[in-house]
């Protein structure tokens, strides 16, 4: 069944859409012809900028509807929004373009579409953002909910129904389960919704409830039952998904080819394998990388001579690490070890009163500035600003024994921060759960995504209490 809210937020998203536009107008036609800040009276009159406004908006809107702009799916990140309307916004353009040579209309301001576009996209990037937070908190309080099935309630329902639970703003409640063969003990039925009967009663239960969605989570050799089932729920209207017995071989967000007219799920699909955006991060990596280094000179130099001061020896630490492609390359860090003692660094953790490290090592440990030099790695190359951390070669060879997936991590370049170390995974914590984060990472990579890491980096703050 189609939920009226829904048809409402589409409908709500359009009138937006042609108010941030038509704000966009007015806000590009004062500033490039009266505000006096760009110079030069129009070529064109007002009505001209007016018409070719309005086409613009008119293109939008139905390059927004090819792009699946206005299909509202709470399950969605925003970051997949964003990218949506900032492709709708460059495809519009370009399709205006068009449009103006193919009337010959070449006296419009090239400035004033720039600005008109580029003030068009922020607004509409704000107010969908400020949407998305009114509805997770609306959600977040019992409003707006969309109600759950579940058919099975073995461990792939029960696991789905917990993660489903910490995840309260999404808006969804589960009415129970259907199994032919569960029954909760007493701890059960306190951890999760009632058993509302068997497989086989599934259409009297969408008939006699308000029912959205039907997860199906049954194991595979029930799979017999899955035509029943979907037909039952499509008969009702109700939308089916179903959770495959075999999920946890698949990424985070599987990828569907097809191959020979059949159906396949891609076990590994990474962003960054596609060229534009290797080269995307590549051209941010140098950018970032290079601002970096010149703002934290005068604290490399301090850093510096504080080393010479402190101890006997170089001042940059050169350790082999493996990188992209299980390739061994130099990670640089400023030296907090003695001379003597740097060799074992190899093949031993640092522990909280390590012998080997000098006071002031200790200090470079703590707040994460002797890792400034990586900068440099980055400019060649043999790694990203963002990124799963790299380990050493004697560890990696005793991890890929011992922990599901991880040489997964191996696929990007490493990073001087990454996913899991801006959510606190740094130092002396969990290596499988450090490994999930970096999964998650590489699966779901996007600009947007870096730019929140190094966010987060910077505002948790560089001084880690996990490391030694």
């Amino acid at each position: 069944m189609i939920r009226q809210n829904q048809r409402f937020l589409t409908i709500m998203y359009i009138i937006f859409d042609l108010l941030c536009i038509a704000s966009s107008f007015g806000i590009a036609w004062w500033f490039k012809f009266q505000s006096g800040l760009l110079g030069g009276d129009s070529a064109l009159p007002y009505s001209s900028y007016l018409l070719w406004s309005g086409v613009y908006a008119l293109i939008f809107l139905s390059i927004g509807f090819l792009a699946s702009l206005y299909v509202i799916h709470r399950k969605k990140r925003f970051a997949d929004q964003l990218v949506r309307i900032i492709q709708t916004q460059v495809i519009s353009l370009f399709v205006l373009f068009g449009l103006l040579f193919f009337v010959k209309q070449v006296h419009i301001s090239r400035e004033y579409l720039a600005i008109f576009v580029t003030v068009a996209t922020v607004l509409m990037i704000i107010y969908r953002y400020a949407v998305k937070i009114t509805l997770r908190t609306i959600r977040q309080k019992g409003y707006n909910k969309q109600f759950i099935l579940i058919v099975g309630a073995g461990s792939l329902g029960k696991r789905f129904y917990s993660n489903l639970s910490y995840s309260p703003e999404l808006g969804y409640e589960v009415v129970g389960f259907l199994d032919d063969r569960a029954v909760w003990d007493e701890d059960e039925q306190k951890a999760f919704r009632p058993i509302l009967g068997t497989i086989n009663e599934l259409e009297d239960i969408l008939n006699e409830q308000l029912i959205d969605e039907v997860i199906i989570a049954l194991p595979l050799d029930v799979h017999h039952k899955f035509p029943t089932l979907i037909n039952t729920c499509e008969k009702s209207g109700v939308r089916t998904l179903i959770i495959p017995d075999f999920f946890d071989y698949l990424p985070a967000r599987p990828y569907f080819d097809n191959f020979a007219g059949m159906p396949l799920i891609n076990v590994r699909d990474i962003p960054l394998d596609m060229m534009s955006n290797r080269i995307f991060k590549r051209c941010f990596d140098i950018l970032f990388a290079v601002a970096a280094i010149v703002l934290t000179l005068p604290v490399m130099a301090v850093i510096a001579l504080g080393i010479k001061l402190t101890s006997r020896g170089p001042i940059i630490f050169k350790q082999e690490r493996v990188g992209l492609n299980r390739r061994n390359f130099n990670m640089y860090k400023f030296r907090s070890m003695r001379v003597d003692t740097v060799h074992t660094a190899d093949t031993q953790w640092t522990t909280e009163n390590d012998p080997r490290k000098t006071k002031f090592g200790s200090f470079l440990r703590k707040s994460s500035l002797d890792e400034l030099p990586q900068f440099f790695n980055v400019l060649f190359g043999h790694m990203s600003v963002v990124g799963p951390r790299p380990e050493r070669p004697y560890f990696v060879e005793q991890f890929k024994e011992e922990i599901p997936k991880y040489m997964v991590k191996h696929h990007v370049r490493p990073g001087i921060t990454g996913w899991a170390q801006s959510n606190g995974l740094r130092g002396d914590t969990s290596i499988e759960e450090r490994i999930r984060h970096d999964i998650f990472y590489i699966e779901n990579w996007s600009l947007l995504f870096d730019i929140k890491i190094i966010w987060k980096t910077i505002w948790n703050g560089f001084i880690n209490k996990n490391a030694y």
